[in-house]
C-alpha cells in the first residue's frame, strides 16, 4: 500500500492502519525530535522530549485528523519525509516557546553573528544594530518568518552551516536552498523597510 492509501485508511478510521502508523512512524519521529535538537545545540530533559512527540500526535489527529489530511503525497514527497518536515516545526515552536529561536549577537564558529551578517541592509547598519530599539525591531521582523525560514537561519548562521550542507541536510536541491535565503532576506528587508529603517 503506498503511502497516500495508508493515510486515507488513517483518515477513514481504519484503527489497524492508525496502530501501524503508530508502530511504523513513531521511533522516526523521535529521531527527528533528536535531530532538529542536536542541529540546534539544544538539550531538553527526556519529558520534554515526550511532550514535543505528544504534540505533534495530538496535532496529527485533532479535528478528525485535520493535519494528516494535509499529506498529499505531492511531487514524490514520502510520508517520512512530510513527516520529517512537521517533526522540525512543531520541534522548533516548542523551543521558542522555552526561548527566542534566534539571538542576534549570538556567534556561530566563525565568530559571525546575525546583526553582522544583515550589516549589509543598510548604510547606517553600524548605527542600526547600536540602538536598542532597531534591534528589537529585527527580532520582531524574524519572529514574523515562517519556521522553517527560521530553522534556515538557525542553520545558517548560529550553527555556521554552509548552502551545500544545508542542501544535504533538508534534502533539496541546491537552487532551492539559493532561493530560500534570498527569500528569507527579501522578507527581513521587507519588514525592515515597513518598520522605516530602510530607504
Amino acid at each position: 500500500m503506498d503511502d497516500l492509501r495508508f493515510v486515507q485508511s488513517c483518515l477513514k478510521g481504519n484503527k489497524q492502519a492508525w496502530s501501524e502508523f503508530i508502530s511504523r512512524y513513531s521511533r522516526l519521529i523521535y529521531n527527528y525530535i533528536y535531530s532538529t535538537l542536536a542541529v540546534k545545540g539544544s538539550s531538553i530533559p527526556k519529558e520534554q522530549v515526550e511532550d514535543v512527540f505528544q504534540e505533534i500526535f495530538q496535532a496529527l489527529i485533532k479535528d478528525n485528523y485535520r493535519k494528516l489530511a494535509t499529506y498529499k503525497g505531492k511531487n514524490g514527497c514520502s510520508l517520512a519525509s512530510w513527516l520529517r518536515q512537521v517533526t522540525i516545526n512543531f520541534t522548533i515552536d516548542y523551543l521558542r516557546k522555552l526561548r527566542p529561536i534566534l539571538s542576534i549577537e549570538a556567534e556561530n564558529e566563525e565568530g559571525q553573528s546575525l546583526s553582522d551578517t544583515l550589516k549589509d541592509l543598510s548604510p547606517n547598519a553600524a548605527e542600526f544594530f547600536q540602538d536598542q530599539s532597531k534591534r528589537q525591531t529585527l527580532e520582531e521582523c524574524i519572529a514574523l518568518l515562517k519556521s522553517d525560514e527560521q530553522f534556515f537561519l538557525e542553520l545558517f548562521l548560529n550553527q555556521g552551516l554552509n548552502l551545500d550542507e544545508i542542501r544535504d541536510y533538508l534534502k533539496i536541491n541546491r537552487g532551492a536552498v539559493d532561493m530560500r535565503k534570498a527569500r528569507i532576506l527579501q522578507k527581513l528587508q521587507a519588514c525592515f523597510k515597513k518598520k522605516g529603517f530602510l530607504g
